[in-house]
């Protein structure tokens, strides 16, 4: 088990692994493939994770793309089947589309823009992605009950498996 994997606490209501669906993940530049690798490293570092009507954990996550669908496979650390959610991808595709335009503004100020430049484009990519994490929150709050960290971190994976770029 690799360090990034292993609880820090004893904490049930966690995840220890995630997993993204690699034939669901569309072709992406290494700026997205860091933001992945990074946000995987995170959540596993830090999360709030509950399965509604579930007492047991530590978890391990799968999320992919099924049609429209974006699949929470969720299962216990020994790969045990919790329950498996799928929810519609359609609410998200407006603020997934402008997260990856803000993104892409970002990547390219901070190679050539002013610090301050670079700062105001920091901001509204950081408030698009806040306004992403609390509609995942929203549309898990009868399924799963996160923190805003833990959205946040799965807001960009989901974009990672949303964008087909």
């Amino acid at each position: 088990m690799s360090p990034a994997k292993t609880p820090q606490v004893t904490d049930k209501r966690r995840l220890v692994s995630v997993t993204l669906d690699e034939a669901s993940i569309g072709r992406s530049s290494p700026d997205i493939d860091h933001e992945r690798e990074v946000a995987i490293y995170d959540l596993l570092e830090h999360n709030s994770f509950a399965p509604v009507g579930h007492d047991g954990g530590p978890y391990a996550l799968h999320l992919s793309v099924n049609g429209n669908r974006l699949v929470f496979d969720i299962r216990l650390e020994d790969d045990t089947p919790v329950v498996a959610h799928l929810f519609s991808l359609s609410p998200l595709r407006r603020i997934v589309k402008d997260y990856y335009m803000i993104c892409d503004s970002y990547y390219q100020a901070i190679r050539t823009a002013t610090p301050d430049k670079i700062e105001s484009i920091d901001m509204g990519r950081r408030g698009i992605h806040n306004e992403g994490s609390e509609i995942l929150m929203e549309r898990l709050k009868d399924k799963v009950i996160i923190d805003l960290d833990t959205a946040r971190r799965l807001f960009t994976l989901i974009c990672v498996l949303h964008w087909k770029g």
